[in-house]
């Protein structure tokens, strides 16, 4: 493996609102091998400290006033730990068995004690968690690939994709098989406590039927991407479209316990909160990476805070879980309205990278994990799906109704959002396990970025590998070899025949468009591009790594395939990335071809330092004013971000939407 043969300069330089209201969601560092039951190896390199610090400022008082905490332990319970939690004033509220944590209620004087415990691995918040709020089927490409399985219809059909969000209107149409006429919503369960599972709020039904609506209304107008997947509804949100750390941690707790019973391979998280603490640490990211470990796919809205009241682009505002190295993130893209995609762009409210979570060491340092995401962007501006009736959503803003039907069974609404585009890579990654069960989430990434397009005028911060691309995803899906384990040698053949042409031709109404691949993967802090991604088998691909595991970037200098690059020091066993694989040394602003390719944006040093070089106002390649005080503000969204975020899951940004086209009552059932 080598370097960039470009070498380009290395400079100093650097909810819903997916959907929806003042959401809230952050990153990653250098990607180490972890796996589901042992401790990031990574933090055992210095100290850090134990107790959030959002929550420290928050307790620092002391006092009587009761908090609620997410307490994560590191191994097994001590008696003198026990004790403290059945003291006066201490409540365990839930368990999250899996996941080694509780949901603690406890006086503010309290908190502090816990970090005295050797067993507790880390303390925070029990943050609110909001929601971020036919036309997607034929650009993206899914059309392309409908006839391509064995039984003539690649559908989804036996896969379960886990809608995590603010429940479901079970009685639309959209959401029947229509070959057996039931409903394709095999479980619904309630965690927020109001005893519900339907969606008075509104967003869950939406992007429920954007991954995996029927097209039953308009003749297939609205087609989700899976439309016979199986749909497991798990409500987190309330009726005013909030959730909690720990419900969603019991939302994903029972999924460790029972995707296997009703075949849940995707998880969709069109939700988040601020992204404060290391992936590391995050309790969400953890849950999330041993879902992930356990080969379930998760897909993860970036968030909607991309730009100022102002209109000014903001960097680092990815939320929690999305700043999961091992989530796939997923930024939204405007298409005009348009099947072709020679005119999209990257919606102006996306959520940039890099994360910007971080962990406090115990000399009060901060270590940002500025990793590069979103990995991936999809179609998320004014969608029309499934509208829940009377939802609290529409109610607030009625034009959000797209005039489709009046009939509440059939009704449709308009959202904008990553809430949006985030189940449109759900709905792929159904497909892709229909076309080839055996794949990782961890391959299954890799093939989505390889064949996305490089949108022209854009860096890798704002669209990470590019459009989705499902034509190209689900045929290489298909070529892939069913017999890989993690015992597969490097460089051993991937696929079971040559790859096809990396370019892809979509078709509508008489007319076509066509795109070439991004040929790349984003790797941590950096992209690998080469056809050996493809043609041969990485170690990365593995369940149990993280994707940019073995691409090491330090002092500006590349370390990749065991060889420091520059002194030619061997300094490991390359077992992780093969040969013939480059490894990007800066990112780019795109030329619209492959990954890598265009004008220079800021070196990768950028991402390495721990707020040293992402500082105070310190401007990078676009001109865009970073600050972390400022606009950042370390993972808390400034008064502008909020509003904007609203402004976007109502309005979208400016321009045409999907085609309205009136439904005709009759169910669409030529798919």
């Amino acid at each position: 493996m080598k370097s960039n043969k470009r070498n380009r300069p290395l400079t100093l330089a650097l909810l819903t609102t997916l959907s929806l209201v003042l959401t809230m969601l952050g990153g990653s560092i250098l990607p180490t091998v972890t796996s589901a039951a042992s401790k990031d190896k990574s933090l055992e390199n210095f100290g850090h400290s134990k107790v959030a610090s959002d929550l420290k400022e928050k307790t620092q008082h002391g006092g009587t006033e009761t908090v609620k905490v997410i307490l994560q332990l590191d191994g097994k319970m001590s008696g003198p730990l026990n004790a403290l939690l059945h003291s006066n004033g201490v409540k365990i509220k839930k368990q999250f068995a899996n996941f080694n944590s509780f949901s603690v209620e406890l006086p503010a004087n309290v908190v502090s004690s816990l970090a005295n415990f050797p067993e507790v691995g880390f303390v925070s918040v029990d943050s609110e968690v909001r929601s971020l709020g036919g036309h997607v089927s034929i650009t993206t490409g899914t059309d392309n690939v409908r006839s391509l399985a064995a039984d003539g219809a690649l559908d989804g059909n036996g896969i379960g994709i886990a809608i995590v969000d603010s429940g479901i209107y079970g009685a639309h149409v959209s959401f029947t098989d229509h070959v057996t006429g039931l409903s394709r919503i095999v479980v619904n369960q309630d965690f927020t406590g109001e005893g519900r599972v339907d969606d008075p709020y509104g967003h869950g039904t939406h992007v429920a039927s954007v991954a995996a609506g029927n097209g039953a209304v308009s003749n297939g107008q609205y087609i989700g991407i899976a439309p016979r997947a199986k749909i497991v509804n798990l409500r987190v949100l309330n009726s005013q479209g909030v959730g909690s750390v720990s419900t969603l941690l019991g939302a994903l707790n029972w999924l460790f316990d029972n995707a296997a019973t009703y075949n849940v391979r995707v998880v969709n998280l069109s939700l988040g909160m601020p992204a404060i603490n290391s992936y590391k640490l995050d309790p969400l990211c953890i849950a999330v990476r041993k879902l992930v470990d356990r080969g379930i796919f998760v897909a993860a809205a970036a968030g909607n805070n991309g730009k100022t009241i102002a209109g000014q682009k903001i960097y680092g505002q990815v939320h929690s879980p999305g700043n999961e190295p091992s989530a796939f993130t997923v930024g939204a893209v405007d298409t005009k309205g348009t099947n072709s995609r020679q005119d999209d762009s990257i919606a102006t409210y996306s959520s940039r990278g890099p994360t910007r979570s971080f962990l406090i060491d115990e000399n009060g340092i901060k270590h940002f994990d500025n990793i590069v995401k979103p990995e991936i962007v999809a179609p998320g501006n004014k969608i029309v799906a499934a509208e829940s009736p009377n939802n609290l959503l529409l109610s607030e803003s009625p034009t959000l109704n797209a005039g489709v039907s009046m009939a509440p069974t059939r009704r449709m609404m308009k959202l904008s959002g990553t809430s949006m585009a985030a189940p449109v890579v759900a709905g792929a990654a159904a497909l892709m396990f229909e076309a080839n069960p055996t794949l990782t989430p961890n391959l299954m990434k890799a093939l989505m970025m390889y064949t996305a397009q490089q949108l022209a005028n854009f860096n890798s911060l704002e669209q990470g590998a590019g459009e989705l691309n499902v034509d190209g995803a689900v045929r290489l899906a298909r070529l892939v070899r069913t017999n890989l384990n993690s015992s597969t040698p490097l460089n051993s053949p991937l696929l079971t025949a040559p790859a096809p042409y990396p370019q892809t031709t979509i078709s509508w109404n008489f007319s076509s468009s066509t795109f070439s691949w991004s040929k790349g993967i984003i790797v941590g802090k950096s992209y690998a591009t080469g056809s050996n991604l493809i043609n041969n088998y990485q170690k990365i691909y593995a369940n149990g790594v993280l994707i940019g595991d073995g691409v090491l970037i330090g002092d500006g200098v590349l370390i990749s395939d065991g060889v420091l690059i520059g002194d030619g020091v061997l300094i490991g066993d390359g077992v992780l990335i093969g040969d013939g694989v480059l490894i990007g040394d800066s990112i780019s602003t795109s030329d619209g071809t492959t990954l890598g390719e265009g004008s220079f944006f800021c070196s990768t040093g950028v991402l390495i330092g721990d707020g040293v070089l992402i500082g105070d106002g310190v401007l990078i390649g676009d001109g865009v004013l970073i600050g972390d005080g400022v606009l950042i503000g370390d993972g808390v969204l400034i008064g502008d971000a909020i509003l904007t975020a609203f402004t976007a899951m109502v309005n979208g940004d400016a321009g045409e939407s999907m085609e309205i086209v009136p439904d005709d009552g009759l169910d669409y059932l030529g798919y």
